[in-house]
């Protein structure tokens, strides 16, 4: 068994380093240790301080994950119990900071006498992106050695600092700037704090001045989080825990902090949002595609159509330093797609996000054409044209003549069937698809799609370059709709049915944004366009032809020329801000629920909830049985990054495993038996939730990439 703590002495300093790689996670071992090494120091008495260091070339990254997962996380030794330790050390100790410092590596820091931070290190408390919050003593720590108003946006906030901006806030004692090695600058700067005769500093002596802050300053903090991170728990437990700081003796902190701890750490918030987090580093392991598998080098990139998602497909890789080229054979549509990308620009710098040198470097790295000569170098072409299939196939057809060899050839298509577009070129190997989400240039979510015929490299390819431009990859199957469009289906289609039976889209929306989504479904709707929704339906009429009132006031919406948000009326009606409910929505309803034949009535929250929400589980349930997902995780990924799913509840698949699967079985059995003859045609449960509820299983279980997992 590897060492993962490694103890040397350099005359009077004993050297602690941390060798846990790939992020020297502070697991069970390593805890054992340092404080094994620790007490070896505290008993020679030729050492006069220690230091802390990192074997890695990062100081730590906080606890093991896997042990909150596994409910190990409170094995001994603990680490709040530790630090207590550290902190009360008679002699100096001092953190030498390279790399990251997060979470309980950041707290390990925060214990010690002083910290020495190389300039490129960073450090945070992300713990609320888990559903947690810092444990052992960093919400009492960090409000002593920086001001509480900087170390609550820190804890709140979960985002890291740089070392500059630690050293400001006064938790850095030292910066290291210079080209030596940050390990010999720390025992250097040992020794000149024990020459100095420079005292032991321990929190627990510490009084936080909190004077300048606010008389509401707690309250405030409260409510702006319950707006910004809305139904997320861990931010006001976060809140709590430094008021608690601010309020109370360093011990009697302590211990609050502790007990809010407990809270959060075994809530089904935190499990949901650790779900999502081992999700994400799932989603990297893909059948067929080993970890060795090289990628093609992507130095050059084309998007075909200037439009809305081609614009922002083209800022994806321009932001990232890569040269890019945008073609539309219409000048015109061209200047419009220049100009929404310089808007997007100019409103980024408004805001202070972008400065206007670093904006001019980008557009710099853009070409924009109408001739398809122009793309002839190209390593990675991506269609962002209008979404039909025969006019996908014609740039295909195109780009198969023009691109050079190796070259990827990508399609932007949202539903349409990646092997039909292939199928047109001679090299159906090198076609993939890269369904971008909108707006593309912002969200963060990106499916790739896996043709029948797509060689390993072109999905390495797209995997590498997707991270690249901050994107989370998640690759998928073909099949209408891939998995988030599959999904989104029948969630819509049931939303759609209910206003026919008597809901209104004020009530429906109000109880999917009550569970946790972003946007309910009619505003979604009306935010992404009727007339996209509508086509989309019009590429799928032979599957819903036998639904007579299947998207009904959708498709005379259309009809009408009311689109949404775009043209001031849909399911509601627009005024600048201001939105109200549209009194022609109630009219085509209940005109159509007439000649349909559909009783109108009251449609309680309850039902509404699960006729959205139960469908849309069990269509996941139909993709993974079919195979166009890998694991349920990854439905699970898709819908809290792409959909607006709350992270809280960890996905639509994590919260069906929550609920019970059983639940959800006789949820779907119940409404296809009340609904009569339209249950019985959407509300049929898929086999593999049958048969997971009869193994007593969980989707969770269900891995068709669990192999790859294992090794």
């Amino acid at each position: 068994m590897r060492d993962v703590m490694h103890y040397s002495v350099a005359g009077d300093i004993a050297v602690f380093g941390i060798d846990n790689p790939p992020v020297n996670g502070l697991s069970q071992a390593v805890r054992a240790g340092l404080q094994a090494a620790f007490q070896r120091a505290l008993e020679d008495t030729t050492v006069d301080a220690i230091v802390i260091h990192s074997c890695t070339g990062s100081f730590s990254a906080g606890a093991d994950i896997a042990e909150f997962a596994s409910g190990n996380f409170n094995t001994q030794p603990e680490l709040p119990a530790l630090l207590e330790a550290i902190e009360a050390s008679p002699k100096l100790v001092i953190a030498a900071i390279d790399g990251m410092a997060l979470g309980g590596g950041l707290e390990l820091a925060l214990a010690c006498d002083y910290r020495i931070a190389a300039s490129a290190a960073k450090l945070g408390l992300p713990e609320v992106s888990l559903g947690i919050l810092p444990g052992a003593g960093g919400t009492q720590r960090l409000p002593r050695l920086a001001d509480p108003a900087t170390a609550l946006e820190m804890i709140v906030s979960g985002r890291p600092v740089t070392a500059q901006a630690a050293s400001e806030a006064g938790f850095v004692d030292r910066l290291h700037t210079a080209d030596t090695p940050l390990l010999d600058a720390a025992v250097s700067y040992a020794r000149e704090l024990l020459a100095a005769n420079a005292p032991r500093l321990s929190c627990s002596e510490m009084l936080i001045d909190t004077a300048a802050l606010p008389a509401d300053f707690f309250t405030d903090r409260r409510l702006e989080a319950a707006r910004r991170q809305r139904g997320f728990q861990a931010p006001q437990r976060c809140i709590d825990a430094v008021e608690a700081a601010c309020t109370l003796p360093f011990a009697d902190g302590l211990a609050r902090e502790r007990a809010l701890f407990a809270q959060c750490v075994t809530s089904p918030q935190a499990r949901a949002q650790q779900h999502v987090f081992f999700a994400e580093r799932a989603a990297a392991r893909i059948p067929g595609v080993g970890a060795d598998t090289p990628p093609r080098d992507i130095a050059r990139v084309a998007v075909i159509g200037a439009g809305t998602m081609g614009g922002g497909i083209a800022m994806n890789f321009i932001n990232a330093g890569i040269p890019t080229v945008l073609l539309d054979l219409s000048e015109e549509s061209l200047q419009r797609g220049l100009d929404a990308i310089r808007n997007n620009y100019a409103i980024s710098v408004s805001k202070g996000r972008l400065d206007a040198s670093r904006v001019e470097q980008c557009l710099g790295l853009l070409q924009a054409t109408t001739q398809y000569a122009d793309i002839a170098d190209a390593d990675l072409v991506i269609e962002a044209v209008f979404e039909r299939l025969d006019i996908k196939q014609n740039v295909f057809r195109t780009l198969d003549e023009v691109c050079k060899p190796g070259a990827i050839l990508a399609s932007n298509t949202s539903t349409l069937d990646l092997d039909a577009i292939a199928a047109v070129t001679s090299r159906p190997q090198d076609v993939i698809g890269l369904h971008f989400f909108s707006p593309a240039n912002v969200m963060r979510l990106l499916e790739v799609v896996r043709g029948a015929r797509t060689a390993p490299d072109v999905i390495a390819s797209a995997q590498k370059v997707a991270r690249r431009i901050g994107k989370l990859p998640v690759v998928v199957g073909v099949c209408f709709g891939f998995v988030g469009n599959r999904m989104l289906e029948p969630y819509g289609r049931e939303a759609m049915r209910m206003l026919l039976e008597g809901a209104s889209p004020a009530q429906i929306d109000r109880v999917l944004t009550d569970f946790g989504l972003a946007m309910g479904l009619c505003s979604m709707s009306d935010l992404a366009g009727i007339d996209v929704s509508y086509l989309t339906r019009q590429g799928n009429r032979a599957a819903i032809a036998h639904d007579p009132g299947y998207g009904f006031i959708g498709d005379r919406l259309y009809e009408k020329g009311h689109y949404g948000q775009k043209t001031g009326q849909g399911f509601y009606l627009y005024a600048g801000r201001q939105r109200s409910e549209n009194p022609e929505v109630e009219e085509i309803a209940a005109t159509a629920a007439a000649e349909l034949g559909i009783a109108r009535r009251e449609i309680s929250e309850e039902e509404i909830l699960e006729r959205c929400l139960f469908p849309l589980v069990n269509e996941g349930a139909r993709i993974l049985e079919e195979g166009i997902a890998c694991r349920a995780s990854d439905c699970d990924l898709i819908y809290v990054n792409g959909y607006g799913f709350p992270a809280w509840r960890g996905g639509p698949m994590h919260y069906a495993d929550e609920t019970g699967l059983d639940v959800i079985l006789a949820g779907m059995q119940h409404y296809r038996d009340q609904l009569g003859e339209y249950g019985a045609m959407w509300f049929e449960p898929a086999p593999l939730l049958e048969r997971l509820v009869a193994e007593g299983g969980t989707f969770r279980d269900f891995d068709r990439g669990a192999e790859i997992d294992k090794r």
